[in-house]
């Protein structure tokens, strides 16, 4: 139902003298006056044509704004105004004013524009909005942009407003009396609409890698960049989901209406979507149209990292320009020219941080459409620090996931680099050694994209669940840990000699691989931001005669459990989808239980022994290797039984 059929509108009340033409509300703007323009797609653009239009017009005014869509009037398709703009952020309608000298950028987070206004730091003379036709108590609704709109309107001298019947009416703290406007200017016109460009392959590959560490229950927080909003179609198989977001798309009403969305599990504003604007279509408009599930709250209370901080595992996600190997993290600049804002996202980023179970997410592609690196060794001249490394937590590129928060300023750089693009990675490596960042002797064997589709999780006998992944030059630090945990026993089963600890390159060797000659894959529990290594398995290929050796070692406490039969049953599968012959291993006559669980590899097993070790050579079966390419799960199912 659109609203020109509404109740509203069957049930009009008198407008009385505030309702004039738009010359006649204009005519009370002043040379010098502020003016602020309502948000997105609620911006007055006809009340905007119509100050461009005035001849000769007011001098020096000066508009503000948090975002505009489609607000300025166009001129050969690109947006003209006549007056210098002080904007909150830099959207792609207003950059081109910057070379111009006609915008004025503020950073400023939007949780303190409220104080900056009513401290009088800000003062606004006129206020210009579109709001939706009148109830018959003489009510109207800020429509889909509420955000910054109850804060001006406490400190505005004047308030304009156009009425459209085209508005939808929303619920939250939207609704305005009448009595608050000065004058009042009839249009009927479609509220501007958005839709975010189509997303490239590799913003695809991001948006599966955010979408992979969201889990049932989460609420969501997603911006306006394209990334997060592709992430959203990617969580169709997700239940329970929540929103608690300063903007709402499209991308939300498709997972409401596949039931994805129910805000079941939201610790505030439970079964209810929260958000503080909104930019999409019509498609859109008419969800929220009269939508009580739907509460539009000031963007102060939304962003709020207390408000935040209060929804239980809640996810914020942020598109970045750039960061560096210590973590910092550039939102608003690009190339030296300010683009985007410091908006909500750091109020964001610090709620979700203190949610239990939160997960703040900045995403990025690895290069920009040049070419170009986004992570580098050092922010550059032009690259301004909107996001502090103190309050990073995931980085997220097409290249993989890498977790920074706790983590030293080596292993940071180091998990950076990993994410990096391949062809970026030898120089921001050598420029880490340079910055004292990482060791002088550290390396990179590998230099293709972390296989996140190696992973898997495994039930094991305890009825505990393990993830079985691949590992990573990072992991160095928890092998260590790992190896400290064996009895000294263990140790020399493992590693045939009596040792008290390992080496940094002898710790890289069991994980810092190619994934093709040299594999090794870790067993861990807990999350990912705070796992625990419980067993390793790695294999080194001999090209000559195609086969591989292999070695394990678990944690005591996990002995027993089937961590080395689930570690063994991947390095298999691993091994047989790469055409390997077989598998070699050295065994101490006494380690009885890595004797039985070599035996049990699909295969020919043979043994020969000397007075060190047992020898076992494991010889794939040709029908293995068929049936494993036919069937990718067959051989772990065949073992497994």
């Amino acid at each position: 139902m659109t609203r020109s059929s509404t109740g509203a509108q069957n049930n009009p009340i008198d407008l009385g003298t505030k309702l004039v033409s738009a010359e006649r509300a204009l005519a009370s703007i002043r040379a010098g006056n502020r003016i602020y323009i309502g948000t997105g797609c609620a911006a007055p653009r006809t009340l905007l044509a119509r100050v461009e239009a005035m001849e000769p017009g007011p001098a020096d005014l000066e508009f503000v704004s948090f975002l505009t869509t489609s607000a300025l009037p166009q001129v050969a398709g690109s947006p003209q105004t006549r007056y210098r703009h002080r904007s909150f952020f830099v959207g792609s309608e207003v950059r081109g004013l910057v070379g111009s000298g006609q915008l004025d950028y503020v950073p400023i987070s939007l949780e303190d524009i409220p104080r900056l206004l009513t401290s009088g730091r800000l003062p606004i003379d006129v206020a210009l909005l579109q709001v939706s036709s009148p109830d018959a108590r003489g009510f109207v609704s800020l429509g889909v942009s509420v955000d910054l709109a109850p804060a001006i309107l406490s400190v505005a001298r004047t308030v304009i407003a156009e009425i459209n019947p085209a508005m939808p009416r929303t619920h939250g703290e939207s609704m305005v009396h009448l009595n608050r406007f000065d004058a009042l200017v009839k249009v009927d016109v479609p509220v501007a609409e958005y839709l975010h460009p189509n997303i490239g392959e590799i913003a695809e590959r991001v948006a599966r890698y955010i979408a992979s560490i969201i889990d049932d229950g989460s609420t969501l927080q997603i911006g306006l960049g394209r990334v997060p909003n592709e992430a959203l179609r990617h969580l169709r198989d997700r239940r329970d989901l929540g929103i608690h977001s300063d903007v709402i798309t499209d991308g939300v009403v498709d997972l409401v209406e596949a039931g994805v969305v129910t805000g079941r599990c939201k610790t505030r504003y439970r079964d209810r979507i929260v958000a503080s604007y909104c930019v999409g279509t019509r498609r859109l408009y008419d969800f929220v149209d009269d939508n009580p599930g739907i509460q539009l709250l000031p963007i102060d209370q939304v962003c709020h990292p207390e408000e935040v901080a209060r929804q239980s595992h809640m996810v914020s996600i942020t598109q970045a320009f750039a960061i560096d190997l210590t973590g910092q993290v550039c939102v608003d600049q690009f190339e030296g020219e300010f683009y985007g804002g410091v908006s909500t996202q750091a109020g964001f980023i610090r709620g979700a941080a203190r949610s239990p179970g939160g997960k703040p997410i900045i995403c990025l592609s690895s290069t920009t459409e040049d070419g170009a690196s986004r992570i580098k060794p050092q922010l550059e001249a032009g690259d301004g620090v909107g996001i502090t490394r103190s309050d990073v937590h995931y980085v997220i590129t097409e290249y993989g996931i890498a977790y920074l928060f706790g983590k030293s300023i080596r292993e940071r750089a180091l998990a950076l680099i990993e994410v990096a693009h391949p062809r970026w990675r030898e120089m921001l490596l050598s420029s880490a050694k340079k910055l004292g960042y990482v060791r002088s002797d550290q390396y990179l064997a590998s230099q293709a994209a972390y296989p996140v589709h190696e992973e898997c999780v495994v039930r094991l006998k305890n009825d505990q669940n393990v993830m079985i992944r691949p590992a990573r030059a990072g992991d160095a630090g928890a092998l260590q840990a790992l190896f400290h945990r064996l009895s000294p026993d263990d140790v020399y089963t493992r590693f045939f000699r009596r040792v008290r600890s390992l080496t940094y390159r002898e710790l890289q060797t069991l994980c810092n691989v190619n994934h093709e000659t040299e594999v090794a894959f870790l067993a861990v529990t807990g999350p990912r931001e705070n796992e625990e290594v419980v067993g390793s398995a790695c294999y080194f290929l001999n090209p000559t005669t195609n086969l591989a050796e292999v070695a394990f070692m678990v944690s005591p406490k996990w002995q027993g459990a089937g961590v080395g039969k689930a570690l063994q049953a991947r390095l298999l599968e691993y091994a047989m989808s790469r055409g390997v012959r077989g598998f070699v291993a050295d065994i101490l006559p006494r380690n009885a239980s890595m004797l039985r669980l070599i035996a049990r590899a699909p295969g020919i097993v043979t043994t020969s022994r000397d007075e060190d070790a047992v020898h076992v050579t494991v010889l794939f079966e040709a029908s293995a290797e068929v049936q494993r390419s036919d069937h990718p799960q067959q051989a772990h199912l065949q073992y497994a039984a």
